[in-house]
């Protein structure tokens, strides 16, 4: 029997990793803590009338060119070396993936982050995506960034959402509202899985729950971050509300297992009521 796609699609900062991929390299470079960066950030693109985040992907081009260091692909791919994850996430996927085969289902894994595509692809777990969609900087010729060449915010991450269920290319943006029949989207959102911690997920969160699939907001354990995802829970947006601990056994694994034995059994039924239709035709 063919495997059935499944696709688990993650947010990145505190979803997967324990803080901003910013925080690690890219914000003490220029002589900043975290904190004072994004409220620095976020004071200018609030006078100015942009958005967050692309307001703090300016900044950060302004603030490297104001100090005379040079950023470049090479060492934002460098910078997402030392980014520390959560308890079980390195070895999650082979795990995960492993418990798929057993259910005779091809899990995928995405990334939908308003972080930066260049700093994911030097992070640990990359290799285990079958794709990220992030921001991205357009780079002139001397190696530095422009400008955003793409920027993922809350409405952003929605159109991925789309490009995933229909089976279609990170880049076709002309196509991505097209409609297309149900039985032919490559993945459906029935079978998706969202995990995100924030309200940039929201939209995401609630389209796939919406749509039958399953949303998680996920929390850092021991920490006031809880309520937000409880809240989330309460407010009817998301489907489990759970602490970033993705061990063997934890809570996360024990619910995504059990949302995948409901995949697999629900194909089956299908299966068997095609079987029974057949008969009827007889």
């Amino acid at each position: 029997m063919k495997r059935t796609k499944v696709a688990l699609i993650y947010d990145f900062d505190e979803t997967l990793s324990v803080t901003y991929m910013q925080d690690y390299v890219l914000i003490p470079e220029l002589g900043y803590k975290p904190a004072d960066f994004w409220r620095e950030a976020n004071e200018w693109s609030a006078k100015n009338g942009v958005d967050q985040i692309t307001g703090s992907m300016f900044y950060f081009k302004h603030l490297y060119e104001k100090k005379g260091i040079k950023l470049t692909k090479a060492k934002l791919k460098r910078y997402g070396e030392p980014i520390e994850f959560f308890k079980g996430v390195e070895d999650w996927f082979t795990r995960i993936n492993k418990y798929g085969r057993f259910l005779e289902l091809d899990i995928e894994h995405y990334i939908i982050s308003s972080g930066y595509e260049e700093i994911i692809e030097g992070c640990k777990i990359r290799k285990f995506f079958k794709d990220v969609y992030g921001c991205t900087f357009v780079f002139g010729e001397n190696g530095t960034p422009v400008w955003p060449a793409r920027v993922v915010n809350y409405s952003g991450k929605v159109q991925y959402l789309s490009k995933i269920n229909k089976g279609i290319g990170k880049y076709d943006d002309k196509v991505v509202n097209e409609y297309m029949p149900d039985e032919e989207r490559r993945i459906p959102y029935t079978r998706m899985i969202y995990f995100g911690d924030g309200q940039t997920d929201v939209p995401s969160m609630k389209m796939v729950k919406n749509h039958g699939g399953s949303a998680i907001a996920v929390y850092k354990p021991h920490t006031r971050k809880k309520e937000k995802a409880v809240a989330m829970l309460c407010e009817n947006r998301v489907n489990f509300a759970l602490p970033a601990d993705y061990r063997e056994d934890k809570e996360i694994d024990c619910v995504v297992k059990t949302l995948l034995n409901r995949i697999a059994t629900e194909r089956d039924l299908e299966e068997l009521k095609k079987k029974e239709d057949k008969k009827k035709k007889m």
